[in-house]
């Protein structure tokens, strides 16, 4: 495949997809020191919640403006937004004013996630597409597996500010790599119609969305809370479809939806990244509880997905010009399904090598399925909604991991609440040492198995939903009419 002049932009997206990638694991790895030092433990969930709200408002909107003014300008924007966001969380004196600047941080990587899809979409043809994108989630997997490993080393010899001072530079270089490097192949509307009610009721619509789930992750779920924002939710929808219809150039274009594959395709992107994000959180806390394993051999059971996820994702062309897209999918999908069954009866002595072999499978049939959703939808759309249809996908995945975060964070404490009952000698108190420890002192010898009962319990519930997040993905992707392969459709 020939690059020509394209070098230059596939290095900035590229070094763009790493850098707001890196940025989750990193962070994760950082968080126990910026709680130290800036004192913060009950805020600590909010660090990490308003980069992805924030994430998730502005991506819709960042697809419609660079449909209308260009993705040069929205790229750079967003990659600009992303550096002063990151030098800001550096200097941060306290974790209020973190999670102001990651905000911030959020903001940018708004544009910057979406718009990377796009640009390739502008540039290279249908069938590029496919070997572009699989080049491009090397990015994702370096970032897997550096993450924790750059975070540990950055935090112990020059301080947890810089991980997030390491973005300027990078940022520096990617904004320079896109200015003198892509030339805009998109054609600009000579005027613009901003839909100023559509933009702000798509705000208030995914704020309140997100708050309510981000309220049922904690362990004490103020109803009240849920309520109103619920409330909110709603009147924010209908508000935002009145305003759509009538908005001259609507944020969002409903004419997108009415290809039924491109809505499964996004339904599928949503529901996957979903189950994702279980798989992500739940597989080290379970092999540091009932193993006993120290954080970063636990966090290597996720090392298979990342690898597995790269490797998969270049057949994503190969296998989407030979084989029909809805019975391919159903068939990834099922052999989903099915690993992940053993998990809700899995006991104490289940085989720690499975967790890695699961681990592969969810890379690979992720690694297919999320590529071939962002080809297909961009695919689907006409040539002027490619950057709107590139931001559902993003958005998609975003709010499909937001969503299930804190039902997952819901199951599990149900779930520990309900082993507490059975084991009324054992106290939330100790359950919380079990798992956040790795030594066998951290609580009584004679409690063990009460708790290894009890948080097993807990972990089953969450992988229920995961088998139910897959059935529904299967059902969803049975409904799809177009069984032809991508090439005729």
């Amino acid at each position: 495949m020939k690059f020509n002049g394209r070098l230059g932009i596939l290095t900035a997206i590229f070094i763009a997809t790493f850098m707001t990638s890196v940025e989750v694991t990193i962070v994760t790895t950082a968080m126990p020191t910026i709680i130290s030092e800036l004192h913060g433990l009950e805020l600590q969930s909010w660090v990490f919640a308003i980069y992805l709200l924030t994430t998730a408002i502005t991506t819709p909107i960042y697809g419609k403006l660079s449909d209308t003014i260009g993705r040069k300008r929205i790229f750079m924007f967003g990659l600009f937004f992303f550096l002063v966001g990151s030098g800001l969380c550096g200097f941060a004196p306290n974790m209020l004013t973190l999670i102001m600047f990651r905000a911030v941080q959020g903001i940018g990587a708004g544009a910057v996630m979406p718009l990377t899809f796009t640009i390739i979409a502008d540039l290279f043809t249908f069938e590029e597409r496919a070997s572009i994108m699989a080049l491009n989630n090397t990015a994702w997997a370096i970032s897997a597996l550096a993450g924790p490993l750059l975070g540990g080393w950055i935090v112990d010899t020059l301080g947890w500010h810089w991980v997030f001072f390491i973005n300027v530079p990078l940022g520096l270089i990617t904004i320079l790599l896109a200015a003198f490097g892509y030339k805009d192949l998109h054609e600009r509307k000579d005027k613009v119609l901003m839909d100023w009610m559509g933009i702000l009721s798509l705000s208030a619509l995914l704020i309140s969305l997100l708050m309510v789930f981000q309220g049922l992750a904690g362990a004490v779920i103020n109803w009240t809370f849920e309520v109103i924002f619920a409330v909110i939710f709603v009147m924010a929808l209908v508000i935002f479809i009145r305003a759509e219809k009538k908005a001259a150039d609507p944020i969002l274009n409903f004419e997108m939806f009415k290809t039924r594959t491109f809505t499964i395709q996004i339904l599928l992107a949503t529901l996957l990244s979903g189950c994702l994000i279980g798989f992500n959180i739940y597989f080290p806390i379970w092999l540091q509880a009932i193993y006993r394993v120290p954080a970063f051999v636990a966090g290597l059971a996720l090392t298979p997905s990342s690898v597995l996820w790269m490797i998969a994702s270049f057949f994503v062309g190969f296998l989407m010009r030979r084989f029909m897209v809805r019975p391919l999918f159903a068939v990834l999908i099922g052999i989903l399904l099915i690993s992940y069954v053993p998990l809700v009866f899995a006991r104490a002595k289940f085989p720690m090598f499975a967790f890695y072999v699961i681990s592969g499978v969810t890379g690979a049939v992720m690694g297919i399925i999320l590529t071939a959703t962002t080809l297909l939808a961009q695919k689907l759309v006409p040539k002027e909604m490619v950057g709107q249809a590139s931001s559902m996908v993003v958005l998609g995945r975003t709010l499909g991991q937001a969503m299930m975060t804190g039902i997952f964070g819901l199951a599990f404490s149900l779930g520990i609440n309900m082993g507490l009952k059975k084991f009324p000698e054992v106290t939330y108190k100790l359950v919380n040492e079990f798992v956040s420890t790795t030594t066998s002192n951290a609580v009584p010898d004679g409690l063990h198995a009460s708790l290894e009962k009890i948080v097993l319990g807990a972990i089953h519930h969450v992988f229920w939903i995961t088998i139910v997040l897959c059935a529904l993905s299967f059902v969803i992707n049975l409904f799809d009419k177009k069984v032809v392969s991508s090439d005729k459709i």
